[in-house]
Order: C-alpha cells, then structure tokens, then sequence
C-alpha cells in the first residue's frame, strides 16, 4: 500500500517501548506488541510520548523509528513523533521517518525553552516544508510544555491545508479547547483525540477523525471507537465508564508508563515492566489492586472475560 493512501483516521495508538535487562530496545517485543495492536483493530501506530522518545538518544530515537515503520507500515499508518529542542533535529528527524515509510509525523514544540507565537509557527513551518507527508501538530501541554494558541495552529492549517497539517489537542479544558480548533478553523481541522480515552467520547461529539490512545486499553478503546462509529450511546457509555476510570488513575506522564506497561505485561505482550528512570511515579500495591479491578471491568465490557 502507498504511503501517502494509507487513511490517517480511527484508532491509532501510541506504542510503549520495551527493554531488555540492560535497557536496550526489545525489537522482537516490538514486532509482537505492533502486530498485536493491529490483530486487535489498530488502524494504525504510533510513536510518541508514552514510546518514552524523550528519553531515548538520537541514534535510538532513530532506530525505533526505523522498527515501527518496518513492522507496521504493511497493516496501517505508521506515525512517527519528531518533535525536538531544535527546528534542525526537527526537520531531520521528519525526513529520516518520511524515508523509512511513515504515513505521517507528529510534533510537540520544544520543551526546554519558551518561544513566542511566531517563533513557533516558524519551527512547524520548517518541519512541513522539509516533508511531503502529513505533520501532526501535538499540543502535549498536558504533559510537558505550554498550551499553543489557537489561532497560530488554524493559520498552519489554513496555509498547507487540511491535508498536509492535522491535530491532537492536550491543552486543558480538553473540549471547549478542541472546539474553539474546530471553529477556529470552520471545521475543516482533522483532529485527534490523545487522553488515554478518557475524553473519547466527549471528543468524537465534537468531531475528532480519529484517537491515539496507549497500547493497553486497544480492546476497549476499539470497542468503543467502533460503538461511536455506529452510534451506539449505550454501548459508548457501558465501554467508556470503565475507560475512563482507569485512564483517571494515570495522572502524569510516568503513571501511563508504569500502568501501561504493567497491563501489557498482564496480557502476555512484555516480558517485563522496565520504564527508564529518573522516574516520577511507580505502580504501589493498592494502585495495582485497582487496575486489575477496572481492568477486569473494561474486559467485560467489551466481552473478553
């Protein structure tokens, strides 16, 4: 399949890194986690924040590119994540992922430093000028760095168009944020949602194309993407309580790794739950107690258990 055909839409989610021992990259857990991901209904991958890419040196950073690409770009839109402290690593990041056969990228602005508006709309400009494919804009502002302003990401769009520049809004308030995006660009932004799941169904009301949730939840956020599709608020309701439950209990960037990879370990996908370190946040007893109990929720309500 053509790169530039492969649909950029539906359930995308963000893979985790897995470790050997000595916290090398786990390729061949790799290759297992991504066919796994799309033998459940992944129309895509991805790989960003959670794939701990900041934590990465270039050389890995690289090398993971390179896998994702290869063991998913025959099942679905592979994206790659570039986002860096400079507008050059950026926009050389953006074509060693358009050479290896990424469907798209993904960026969040620099985190180290805080740029103004035209700053920042020059740092976009060069990564989708570097490219052919389409760039994700990421406001990761729930996470990391500050809420990008509205109306520099409706004026990236209304420059390149709606097919060459897309969207996944963090900033909060999650939804007035992801409608003034909509409105601000008369409802012509493709946006994605990228909350865990936690905001899905809220999201798709607001007219999202497609969500880039963590690898764990795949079965439900599947169940429930589909659901939405098809217009079943009962269903959306019985799958997205139970979601957003457990989603609620990662409430930083270290919380969805270590939870994260806990569950895929539970699933039979890692061999072990290694997040590199310094790390804020790790998975106690009574936490851990919880996520088996809404995990097993979320299993019986998409029809697994």
């Amino acid at each position: 399949m053509d790169n530039s055909a492969k649909k950029l839409a539906g359930v995308l989610p963000v893979f985790q890194t897995p470790y050997h021992d000595d916290e090398s990259i786990d390729a061949a857990t790799l290759g297992r986690e991504i066919q796994w991901l799309y033998d459940c209904g992944a129309d895509g991958i991805v790989m960003a924040m959670v794939s701990e890419v900041l934590r990465l040196d270039t050389l890995e950073r690289r090398e993971l590119a390179e896998l994702a690409c290869k063991f998913g770009r025959e099942r679905g839109a592979v994206v790659i994540s570039v986002g860096a402290e400079s507008s050059k690593s950026a926009e050389g990041y953006a074509q060693h992922a358009e050479a290896n056969g990424a469907a798209a990228v993904m960026a969040i602005p620099p985190v180290s430093v805080a740029i103004g508006e035209d700053e920042l709309l020059r740092y976009y400009e060069r990564i989708i000028g570097a490219i052919e494919i389409p760039v994700i804009v990421q406001d990761a502002s729930g996470y990391v760095g500050r809420p990008m302003p509205i109306a520099m990401q409706a004026r990236l769009m209304n420059s390149f168009g709606r097919e060459r520049v897309l969207f996944k809004p963090e900033a909060t308030p999650i939804g007035p944020r992801l409608s003034a995006l909509r409105d601000g660009t008369k409802g012509e932004a493709r946006i994605f949602e990228g909350t865990g799941g936690i905001a899905l169904l809220d999201s798709h009301r607001r007219g999202i194309v497609g969500t880039m949730p963590g690898a764990d939840l795949i079965k439900g956020i599947v169940a429930l993407w589909r659901a939405l599709e098809a217009k079943d608020e009962k269903r959306a309701y019985e799958l997205s309580l139970p979601i957003s439950s457990l989603v609620a209990v990662q409430n930083s960037l270290d919380a969805f790794l270590a939870i994260e990879k806990y569950l895929l370990v539970k699933q039979g996908i890692f061999k072990n739950t290694l997040v590199r370190g310094p790390v804020g946040y790790a998975l106690d007893e009574e936490t851990r107690r919880e996520v088996d109990r809404l995990f097993d929720l979320v299993l019986c309500a998409v029809g697994s258990v």
